[in-house]
């Protein structure tokens, strides 16, 4: 039979483990070689760093987003762009009266919290990037932009992936990549209006306001009965 534990001892635990750094926030030797050669290169660029599941989370001055990435994949041998996203801190707007009574919505934050490493405003952009040779170590890359002038340098000329995750970003968050060959859309019409992945997005019906690109899309052979085909050729 197992030792029962007590209220106080297991509170006790509870401390301890609230107090100690939890495995998934630990970097091991290799990941702790690569943040301090990251450091000793970009100095004062790095505002802030962190870990999260062995990754290495650093934020840098948005001056040295670029640089970063040249000297992560020259350097450290960081060969492989995972993505390239952005991240929207604003706390997302009530989907329910709070006096309704409806608890099928999860509650969502009301304050403004950050992640690993730290914010200083609203939008950030972050980037995955790995060694696929010898450490085979992942680290995270982020910077802060302006939420009323969101932009932040093109990596495209050290990862040429970094094309399409930069239009995507830019399409669905409305951050300008400086540099950036071609910035145009990937999924959404050239006449969307806003930027649909931002927590302050209308997302409004289609009967206030038709999707752009909506059409009517033809059955395929078979598909159709007769009074379906029939409306087709009437039209």
């Amino acid at each position: 039979m197992a030792d029962e534990v007590t209220q106080p001892e297991a509170d006790a635990e509870d401390a301890s483990v609230e107090a100690g750094p939890s495995a998934a926030d630990s970097l091991d030797a290799t990941a702790t070689q690569m943040l301090a050669r990251l450091e000793s290169e970009l100095g004062d660029a790095i505002v802030e760093h962190g870990a999260t599941y062995g990754d290495v989370v650093v934020r840098v001055a948005p001056g040295a987003w670029r640089r970063s990435a040249q000297f992560c994949k020259e350097q450290l041998g960081c060969d492989y762009l995972s993505f390239i996203s952005a991240i929207d801190w604003m706390p997302a707007p009530d989907l329910v009266d709070e006096g309704s009574g409806d608890t099928s919505t999860p509650a969502q934050p009301k304050e403004t919290t950050y992640g690993v490493a730290g914010a200083t405003g609203r939008f950030q952009v972050f980037a995955i990037v790995a060694s696929t040779r010898g450490a085979h170590q992942r680290v995270v890359l982020k910077t802060d932009v302006d939420e009323h002038d969101p932009r932040a340098e093109s990596w495209v000329s050290v990862y040429p992936g970094a094309d399409w995750h930069e239009r995507e970003t830019w399409e669905m968050y409305g951050i300008q990549f400086d540099g950036h060959p071609a910035l145009r859309h990937l999924y959404l019409p050239f006449e969307f209006e806003g930027h649909p992945l931002r927590k302050d997005y209308p997302l409004l019906a289609r009967e206030v306001k038709p999707w752009p690109g909506l059409v009517d899309v033809e059955p395929m052979p078979g598909e159709a009965d007769d009074g379906d085909e029939a409306a087709v050729e009437a039209s």
